[in-house]
């Protein structure tokens, strides 16, 4: 088994994920990872599948946006058509109570009307606020009005209480299309008509109480009484209870689990507005690849951000870390008050909460190489990890294993400078390269390398290029290289 790690990013190896979830659904993240990590689920596309969750959640909002505008329009217009084409003859069916009826008057003073409207406004706040340009800007905007869903569900509850939506309650006495003795026959058959026709013979057979069917042309029935309509009993608490209650329940146990806060036992400030932590917590245990939900009540009450695990605990270090890029307001806001507490012993901030890892059962591999590909804009970003990558190679250079990794770094915009500033990262100054990894070159080498084997690739880095590495892992080669493609997820 060998591993392919792809670390891709515009100015960070570990970065914090602001492309978070849309509309109405709410993210279990909690029961998405006990699934995920759970050995019920099996198959690793099943496991995948969940990984694509945020992607289901995001379609599932555009989907409900879509459809809220179909919706939107056709009530639109039903009510101009209540309006204009106003009749008696169903009184329980009309919205309108007369003909002409300002149709802004069934909108606003309605209560199915009002609340569609307050509904939009709601669903129009929601889908703006969550552009990445807000979200990137100010993520407090996209964090409130995104925790409208609240107000939604509401609002969903009391639209559909206004009894709008009848249905026919006596469909045995009065079947759609049938004639009622005393008004339809009355007004739709001319009286020329009938006295032209002749009388029918006199037949000695009993007087029935009820009249028989009237068939012409083998469907029309005669009515025994008037259509009754009644409004249909709310079922929408039946869809969205289920909902509620396993969100409400996650939240919950997230507020219990991170009752205890991390103490932070150091801040140390990297180039490109890069901020590593360090934290101890007791009793907290995790594993290379797992990420925390960091929480700071005293920059945000509400906010919370996933950060991949960059230093993990062991047996006889309880520290871990990781790393903040500072690139939004609450990542300013976290920073300012980290330094603004640095010169204190122990400062107790944030509190996190810990994500099971899953178990995907790679102890039947075992790891021959690994490819570190590492991509950033700034020459200044690689000095984030340049000591730890230093320190692994003299480590496996004294151990004899100067093959096990093979480190590749590329710098995809350059103003010149072609070196790691620092004569002590030598070592990485050689493995420096210029421009954009050519990724089929580089497919087509280690699967040339590894004819015959499992090459897992991992990958944390932008959506464009995780496709281009998914399509790539996707298809065959001439070696009987098989790739196994992982993509970093925070759900």
């Amino acid at each position: 088994m060998l591993g392919l790690g792809l670390c891709i990013s515009r100015a960070s190896a570990s970065v914090l994920n602001l492309n978070c979830s849309l509309v109405l659904l709410p993210m279990c993240r909690i029961l998405l990872a006990f699934l995920r990590g759970s050995q019920k689920v099996a198959s690793k596309k099943t496991r995948r599948l969940l990984d694509k969750s945020k992607t289901f959640h995001v379609t599932c909002g555009v989907t409900i946006c879509a459809f809220s505008v179909l919706h939107v329009a056709a009530h639109l217009v039903n009510v101009l058509n209540f309006s204009v084409n106003y009749t008696e003859e169903f009184l329980a069916l009309n919205a309108a109570n007369y003909r002409g009826e300002d149709p802004r008057k069934l909108l606003f003073t309605t209560v199915p009307g009002l609340t569609g409207v307050l509904m939009v406004l709601v669903l129009f706040l929601m889908c703006t606020a969550s552009t990445y340009a807000i979200r990137l800007s100010n993520y407090d905007i996209f964090w409130y009005t995104h925790n409208l869903f609240f107000v939604f569900y509401v609002l969903l509850l009391v639209h559909v209480s206004g009894g709008v939506l009848k249905y026919q309650i006596n469909l045995e006495e009065h079947p759609p299309g049938c004639f009622h003795p005393n008004t339809t026959l009355q007004e739709d058959i001319p009286v020329a008509g009938i006295l032209e026709e002749p009388f029918p013979e006199y037949t000695p057979e009993p007087f029935q109480a009820e009249p028989e069917p009237f068939v012409q042309n083998n469907v029309v029935r005669i009515c025994t009484e008037e259509p009754k309509f009644q409004s249909h009993f709310p079922e929408t608490w039946l869809w969205i209870s289920g909902p509620l209650c396993l969100y409400c329940a996650e939240r919950l146990y997230r507020y219990i689990r991170s009752y205890k806060p991390v103490t932070i036992t150091s801040v140390i400030s990297h180039p490109s507005n890069v901020l590593e932590l360090r934290m101890r917590k007791e009793n907290f245990k995790a594993k290379p690849g797992q990420y925390i939900i960091l929480h700071c009540p005293r920059v945000s009450a509400l906010e919370s951000h996933p950060f991949t695990l960059t230093m993990c605990p062991t047996d006889t270090k309880a520290t871990f870390g990781v790393h903040l890029k500072i690139v939004g307001d609450w990542t300013e806001r976290f920073r300012d008050l980290l330094l603004l507490h640095s010169n204190q012993d122990t400062e107790i901030l944030p509190n996190f909460q810990q994500r099971n890892y899953p178990n995907d059962d790679w102890q039947c591999y075992k790891l021959r190489r690994l490819y570190f590909i590492w991509v950033c804009r700034e020459i200044q970003s690689f000095r984030w990890f340049a000591d730890l990558l230093c320190m692994l190679h003299n480590k496996l250079w004294q151990e004899n294993r100067p093959d096990y990794i093979n480190i590749q770094l590329y710098l995809s915009q350059t103003d010149g400078i072609q070196k790691i500033i620092d004569e002590k990262y030598q070592v990485l100054n050689s493995r420096l390269l210029i421009g954009r990894p050519r990724w089929k070159l580089i497919f087509d080498e280690i699967a040339k390398c590894n004819r015959q084997k499992t090459v897992g690739v991992f990958c944390c880095g932008p959506n464009e290029i995780s496709k281009v590495l998914h399509k790539l892992s996707n298809s065959s080669n001439s070696y009987g290289t098989r790739f196994e493609y992982n993509k970093e997820s925070f759900s």
